[in-house]
């Protein structure tokens, strides 16, 4: 290897070959990642929780074929990162991260330290094509990660998960080299769309052009033979030298997967079958309470550590004292604890009663500041009733900092903590006060990494209106429900300035939103704060597309359900817009039509219920048309 860098570096006329060795060492760190879109979105898939919903699937796919006989692709679904790999004339190009689903973070420097991920591919079969597949790290490359990290003194890593994608992210290559990641394809696409016209082809071909896909792989027709696969490898779950949580089943046929089409999230010709959680006994030492940053008090079970599938659990959320109540659960018992999701910790019932059990009561004092904590009457929450509590404003700054919402890369709990402790930020509007000079005094903040924090809170300046309303942490207000009402509403004046009825006119606000929004504006510091983010240049106006002005179905609302039998859920939304109309999620009694499909269901009922027109796909062509 240091004979073949010094050729390199001695003969500089002569490029260095893509599948060169000295590639698979990570090169300089770099600044930051940069944000590129997919090809073709990258989908989440529906979950199958147990064997009933798995056969439901299958029912379902039965129906919609009909007649045809159809076969299915059962692969592993393997616990890591998701990434896309585009390669030109045989050569890797691009490694994109899922992100979003729709753009991906460049994560190419790092691509090619992984020894499993072919640089190059002789004779490719395309000029251009793009594979996608799961990063992962192994059991003995996560055992000897934390081993060096214990060497060092340093923390461990909680699962082999989250260090694959820790890894791949690290804007250090040579760290991304040393961890040891495995690449297992599962796509090919070309131009977007499957390359071939059988999903099974389609693996079968990544492994003569060399990519890694698992053996443990199976084209299998009926219910019962995909069940019987689904047993047997959750029985060998433990003994599998990398992380699984359950196994993906495909409609192998691709014009087959086409004509049973996606819902807005995940294909409907896809399913991912989730093995049961798995579960063990520890006691519970003692609860302490944390406060968020709406001022909720939570109180987390502190347990004595238990290995869970090969992470080790110290803690666990209890919600609330009716939660605690409902388990009659004391300090002292012995729990039974589950990862949900094989991620989540959770405490699900009291397997023994401790001999000494002592009983949990909610402070009556915020344990951070000292206010006073209410519980107002209907609520399981206890709040501490100080907006300029400590705790309430490190999370606030966390949850206005968050990728959903204004996105500032680089505002991480260790940076927050020290921007609160030391006075420097006081209210999220503060952050835009900031500067490098003050930043780079702070404990592991260089000059670059502090000038580029602050660019990063400068470019939130024009981050979308929906995502202003969502920073501002008002209670029940989230994402989508902040998008509603920047769509309904246009504009932050008319947001403060709205009385409840009106805002209730909003797709999906009730009186228990409408209540907290007027709750939120009707405080004096939530003032101040609007008017010191406006201040900094933050859009307090609706940027999104404009609504059809006239048209067919100009004031009707739209909610569609089930699969139409041409048109995309996309497609006859563009349609409905383009001609005046809006379309809403959910059925209410604001609906004016229900656009209903094969397969439509509880809406379709309620729309009925409610006495709500019912088209389908003819008639909303027609009354366009019209």
């Amino acid at each position: 290897m240091q004979q073949l860098r010094q050729l390199e570096r001695d003969h500089p006329g002569i490029p260095i070959p893509p599948d060169s060795p000295t590639r698979r060492v990570g090169g300089a760190p770099r600044e930051g990642f940069v944000k590129v879109p997919h090809s073709a979105p990258m989908l989440s898939l529906d979950n199958a929780l147990n064997e009933a919903e798995l056969m439901d699937f299958d029912r379902r796919v039965r129906e919609l074929l009909g007649d045809e006989s159809y076969q299915y692709t059962a692969e592993l679904k393997l616990d890591g990162l998701s990434m896309a790999v585009h390669y030109e004339a045989g050569n890797l190009a691009l490694a994109l991260t899922r992100g979003d689903g729709a753009v991906g973070e460049d994560v190419t420097a790092n691509a090619l330290t992984l020894r499993t991920l072919p640089l190059r591919v002789a004779d490719p079969p395309f000029p251009k094509f793009e594979v996608r597949g799961e990063v992962i790290m192994t059991h003995a490359a996560f055992e000897r990660l934390n081993n060096d990290r214990r060497e060092q003194g340093l923390s461990l890593y909680a699962n082999p998960r989250n260090s694959a994608a820790g890894s791949l992210r690290v804007l250090d290559p040579s760290i991304t080299a040393s961890r040891q990641l495995e690449y297992h394809a599962y796509y090919l696409l070309v131009d977007g769309r499957p390359a071939l016209d059988s999903h099974w082809d389609s693996l079968e071909l990544l492994t003569r052009m060399g990519f890694k896909v698992n053996p443990k792989r199976a084209r299998i027709a009926g219910i019962e033979p995909l069940l019987d696969y689904c047993r047997q490898r959750g029985a060998e779950r433990e003994s599998l030298p990398y992380e699984i949580d359950g196994v993906v089943a495909k409609v192998d046929s691709i014009p087959q997967q086409e004509r049973l089409g996606w819902t807005a999230k995940a294909p409907r010709w896809a399913i991912a079958y989730k093995f049961s959680a798995r579960q063990a006994d520890t006691v519970l030492e003692n609860i302490d309470v944390q406060v968020g940053r709406t001022g909720v008090l939570t109180p987390v079970a502190r347990l004595k550590p238990v290995v869970v599938s090969g992470v080790t659990v110290t803690n666990a959320t209890l919600h609330n004292e009716d939660y605690i109540r409902e388990l009659d659960l004391m300090i002292g018992d012995t729990v039974v604890i589950e990862r949900s999701g094989d991620v989540i910790p959770k405490v699900l019932r009291v397997a023994r009663q401790g001999a000494e059990r002592r009983p949990f009561s909610m402070p009556a004092e915020c344990p951070v500041c000292g206010a006073p904590v209410l519980r107002a009457e209907g609520e399981a929450a206890s709040r501490c009733v100080n907006s300029s509590c400590p705790a309430r404003l490190k999370e606030t700054i966390l949850h206005f900092s968050a990728r959903p919402v204004m996105d500032i890369d680089g505002m991480g709990d260790a940076l927050v903590d020290q921007l609160v402790e030391r006075g420097l930020v006081k209210s999220v509007a503060d952050l835009y006060q900031l500067t490098a000079e003050q930043l780079s005094g702070l404990e592991r903040m260089g000059g670059k990494s502090a000038a580029k924090i602050v660019a990063n809170i400068a470019t939130t300046r024009e981050r979308p209106f929906a995502r202003v309303i969502a920073g501002l942490g008002i209670p029940f207000v989230g994402e989508r429900t902040a998008q509603l009402l920047a769509e309904g509403l246009g504009s932050m004046d008319e947001l403060m300035s709205a009385p409840e009825g009106r805002l209730q006119l909003v797709e999906e606000v009730g009186p228990k939103v409408s209540e907290s929004i007027r709750r939120f504006f009707a405080e004096s510091h939530n003032q101040e704060l609007v008017a010191r983010l406006r201040g900094v240049g933050l859009r307090f106006e609706s940027d999104g597309p404009a609504r059809a002005q006239a048209g067919p179905l100009l004031g009707l609302t739209f909610v569609l359900t089930g699969a139409l039998p041409t048109l995309t859920r996309e497609q006859a939304k563009e349609m409905i817009e383009a001609a005046g109309g809006k379309v809403t999620g959910s059925v209410s009694k604001k609906t004016s039509v229900v656009v209903a499909g094969e397969e439509a269901g509880s809406k379709l009922d309620k729309a009925r219920d409610l006495g709500i027109p019912v088209w389908d796909e003819n008639e909303l062509v027609s009354r366009i048309n019209s």
